[in-house]
C-alpha cells in the first residue's frame, strides 16, 4: 500500500515539473483557453481522490513499508502508512480534492496562473510525504519543500499591497521552525546518529530530554500551525495567497504540523511523562482564546478566517496535550478519548475551514472586496453560496447539529474526565483551559454572526457589490460537498469515530466504545451514565419544528403581502452606511477584551460646531508577539548587522590583533579545560 501512494505521489512530483516546463518556455500556455489550467486542477482533483479513498480503506491493515535508494547515503529514503499516516492522507487528499475541484472554476480568475500552477501540485505533494516519511532526512525534506512550495504561491500575487512582507514572514518563520525541528531530530538520534524512526524508537532518550525534544518539535511545528506567540506570518501569509490555497494552508497544511507533533510525541519518543502535556495545554487554551479574539477585531475577511484557525489549532493541541497526560498516567480509555476528538477536529475543520475560504474567494471574485465593511446584502445576489457559507459558520461556530458542535463536545467530555489525572497541577490547569475553550466557542460564535451578517445581510454597501452574481458551478460544487459534508459528520459523528479508533489504539493502547453499535446512533465518548449525544435526533427535531412552523405560517396565517419601508427609527433616508457594521458590533468586546490583551483603544475627532469635516474613529490594536518578542529581536539583529558592518572596514593591523587576541583566548581556554 505505501508503494502504491509512493506511485501516486511520483505522478503529482512529475505533473510539477511538466507544469513548470511550459512556464519556462511561455507562461501564456497555463491558461484556460489552452485547457492546461483545467488539465492540471483535474489531475491533481483526480489524483487527490484516489489517495484519499487508498488511505480511507487502509486504516484497519497491518502497517506496511518502503525504502527507496534516496537520500543520505546508506540511509536511503524510508516510508511508512500506518493507520495515524492513513487518517492525515485522507484529511490531506480531502482537502487537496475539494480545492483542486474548486480550481477548476476560480482559476480562470487567476491574474498570473503560471504563478500558480508549477508549485501547486508539488505542495500537494510534499505534504503527503510528510506524512509517509520514516526517517528524519525524508521528513525534514518534505517539510521544507512544503514550505517552500507554499511560499511561492503566496508570492503568486506579489504585486499586490503586503503581499511581499507576508511572504517574508512566512519565509522566516518556516526557517525558524525547521531549525527547531533539525534540533529535535538531532536530539531524537542521540549518539547512535541514526535518522530512521525504528532506531529512534528503539533508543528512547531520558525523560528529560525528550521533553526538551518534543519542546523544541512544539516550537517547529506550532510555527507552522499558528500557535500562539508563533501565528505572526498566518495572518499575512493566509490572505495573500489564492483562496483554494489559502483553503489548503489553512485547513490542511496546519493538520500536517499537528500530525509532526502526535508522530513526535505518541509514537517516536515513547513512553511520556506527564509534564509534557503541560507545552500543548498552556499554548493551546492561550492560542483557542487570542485567536477568535483577533478574528474579532478584523474586518478583512480572508483574515478573519486565517484568526479563526488559529483558535481552532488552538483546540487540537488542548486535546493532544489531554491524550499525553492521560497516556502518561495509564488512563488509555480517557486517551483515546481526548486523542480521538483532536484527530476529529482536525478533519472538521479542514471541511469547514475549505467551505468558508471557497466562499470568501467567491465573494471576492464577485465583488472585488474583501473588506466586510464594504459588503452587504450578497444574499440575495448569492443564495447558494450563501447558504453553504451559513452552514459552515454554524459548524466552525460548533453550533448543534453540525460537526465542530460534535468534536468541541468530545474535547469538553475529555475535560470532564480530567479528574481522574493524579496531578495537582493537571487538576487545577486543565478546567482553567477548559474556561478559556469555553469563552473561545462564545467569541466564534460572536465572529462568525458579525462576518456573516457583515457579508450576506442588510444591504449592498458600494456598486460592484450591488450587481455581484454567483458564482460558477464548478466552485458551488465544492463549497457545497465540504458544507453537505459539514451536516452530514456532525448528525452521523460514529462513523468517523469508529474509522479513527484504529489510530488511537495504534498510539495510546486505548480506544473508545464502538459508536455505530450504540441505539439511535448517538454517540457516548465514556459510558451512557455520564454523557450522550445524538446529532442525527437533534437534526429531525430541528427539521420537524422548521418544517410545522412553516407549514403553520402558511396554512394559518394571511396571504396578503404588505410591503413597508424599514424601520429607520426616526430618521428618513438613512443611507447603506447608516448600517450596523462589523466594527460597531464588536466594539463592546473590543472595549472589554481587546483593551487589556491588545491594548486595543480608540481615539474620536469630532469637529466644532458649524465645522464642515467629518468626524473621525481610529481604531488602535496592538499584538503583543510583535511588541515583546520580535521587535526587539529586529532591534538586536539590526544592531548586530549595525557593528559588523563597520567591522569590515578596519584596517589590517586591527584585523591582525583580533587574531591574535582570539588566538590567546582559546589557548586559555584549553589551558583550564585541561
Amino acid at each position: 500500500m505505501a508503494l502504491s501512494i509512493l506511485t501516486r505521489l511520483r505522478s503529482l512530483a512529475a505533473l510539477a515539473i511538466i507544469i513548470a516546463i511550459f512556464s519556462s518556455l511561455n507562461p501564456i500556455y497555463l491558461t484556460w483557453d489552452n485547457m492546461v489550467m483545467p488539465a492540471v486542477y483535474g489531475a491533481c482533483l483526480v489524483i487527490a481522490s484516489v489517495l484519499c479513498v487508498a488511505a480511507v480503506l487502509s486504516i484497519g491493515q497491518a502497517p506496511s513499508q518502503a525504502v527507496l535508494p534516496l537520500g543520505l547515503p546508506w540511509l536511503g529514503a524510508h516510508f511508512r502508512l500506518d493507520a495515524l499516516a492513513a487518517v492525515f492522507l485522507a484529511i490531506i487528499n480531502f482537502g487537496a480534492a475539494s480545492a483542486s475541484l474548486y480550481g477548476l472554476g476560480y482559476g480562470r480568475h487567476e491574474a498570473e496562473p503560471a504563478r500558480v500552477l508549477p508549485f501547486y501540485p508539488a505542495f500537494l505533494a510534499a505534504m503527503n510525504v510528510v506524512v509517509i516519511a520514516d526517517d528524519a532526512y525524508s521528513f525534514l525534506f518534505a517539510w521544507e519543500l512544503m514550505s517552500l512550495t507554499s511560499w511561492a504561491l503566496v508570492m503568486a500575487r506579489h504585486r499586490e499591497a503586503r503581499t511581499s512582507y507576508g511572504g517574508f514572514v512566512y519565509l522566516i518563520m518556516a526557517s525558524v521552525g525547521t531549525f527547531a525541528l533539525l534540533f529535535a531530530f538531532g536530539l531524537l538520534a542521540g549518539a547512535h546518529g541514526d535518522y530512521a524512526f525504528d532506531t529512534i524508537r528503539a533508543h528512547p532518550l531520558a525523560p528529560g530530554l525528550a521533553g526538551l525534544a518534543l519542546f523544541l518539535a512544539i516550537i517547529g511545528a506550532g510555527s507552522k500551525a499558528g500557535l500562539v506567540p508563533l501565528h505572526v506570518w498566518l495572518p499575512l501569509a493566509h490572505p495573500a495567497a489564492p483562496s483554494h490555497v489559502s483553503a489548503l494552508m489553512s485547513g490542511v497544511m496546519t493538520k500536517v504540523a499537528v500530525y509532526a507533533v502526535i508522530r513526535l510525541a505518541f509514537d517516536i519518543m515513547g513512553e511520556p511523562s506527564w509534564w509534557w502535556s503541560l507545552p500543548a495545554l498552556v499554548l493551546g487554551g492561550v492560542t483557542a482564546a487570542i485567536g477568535v479574539l483577533y478574528a474579532l477585531m478584523e474586518t478583512d475577511l480572508k483574515r478573519i478566517l486565517a484568526y479563526s484557525t488559529i483558535e481552532n489549532v488552538g483546540i487540537i493541541f488542548v486535546a493532544v496535550g489531554l491524550a499525553l497526560a492521560f497516556k502518561a498516567n495509564g488512563l488509555e480509555n480517557a486517551a483515546a478519548l481526548a486523542l480521538s476528538a483532536a484527530l476529529f477536529h482536525a478533519f472538521n475543520h479542514m471541511l469547514f475551514k475549505s467551505a468558508l475560504f471557497f466562499g470568501a474567494g467567491s465573494v471576492i471574485v464577485a465583488t472585488g472586496e474583501q473588506d466586510i465593511e464594504r459588503l452587504g446584502g450578497l444574499i440575495h445576489r448569492m443564495p447558494v453560496s450563501a447558504g453553504a457559507f451559513l452552514v459552515a459558520s454554524m459548524a466552525i461556530s460548533a453550533l448543534p447539529p453540525f460537526n465542530g458542535f460534535a468534536s468541541e463536545w468530545l474535547v469538553f467530555q475529555s475535560i470532564l474526565v480530567s479528574p481522574e489525572l493524579p496531578q495537582m497541577g493537571l487538576k487545577l490547569l486543565v478546567p482553567a483551559i477548559g474556561v478559556l475553550l469555553a469563552l473561545a466557542a462564545a467569541f466564534a460564535a460572536a465572529c462568525f454572526v458579525r462576518a456573516f451578517g457583515a457579508v450576506y445581510l442588510g444591504r449592498a454597501r458600494t456598486a460592484p457589490v450591488s450587481r455581484a452574481t454567483e458564482t460558477d458551478r464548478w466552485s458551488l460544487a465544492a463549497i457545497g460537498i465540504c458544507a453537505a459534508l459539514c451536516l452530514v459528520t456532525g448528525t452521523l459523528p460514529g462513523i468517523v469515530l469508529d474509522w479513527l479508533q484504529p489510530a488511537s489504539a495504534m498510539l495510546v493502547t486505548g480506544r473508545m466504545p464502538p459508536q455505530m453499535s450504540i441505539p439511535w446512533l448517538s454517540i457516548v465518548p465514556v459510558s451512557s451514565s455520564r454523557s450522550s449525544y445524538n446529532g442525527l435526533l437533534l437534526f429531525g427535531f430541528v427539521a420537524v419544528a422548521a418544517g410545522l412552523a412553516v407549514i403553520g405560517v402558511h396554512r394559518f396565517a394571511s396571504r396578503a403581502l404588505r410591503r413597508a419601508p424599514f424601520w429607520d427609527c426616526g430618521y428618513p433616508g438613512l443611507g447603506v452606511r447608516a448600517q450596523y457594521s462589523a466594527t460597531s458590533l464588536a466594539q463592546p468586546i473590543r472595549r472589554v477584551f481587546a483593551s487589556v490583551a491588545f491594548a486595543a483603544h480608540e481615539e474620536v475627532a469630532i469637529p466644532a460646531p458649524g465645522d464642515i469635516r467629518p468626524a473621525v474613529l481610529r481604531r488602535f490594536v496592538r499584538d503583543p508577539a510583535w511588541d515583546f518578542i520580535y521587535t526587539p529581536v529586529v532591534v538586536a539583529v539590526a544592531a548586530t548587522a549595525t557593528l559588523l558592518n563597520r567591522i569590515q572596514f578596519l584596517t589590517i593591523r586591527r584585523y591582525l590583533s583580533f587574531v591574535f587576541l582570539a588566538l590567546v583566548v582559546l589557548l586559555v581556554v584549553l589551558a583550564l579545560w585541561g
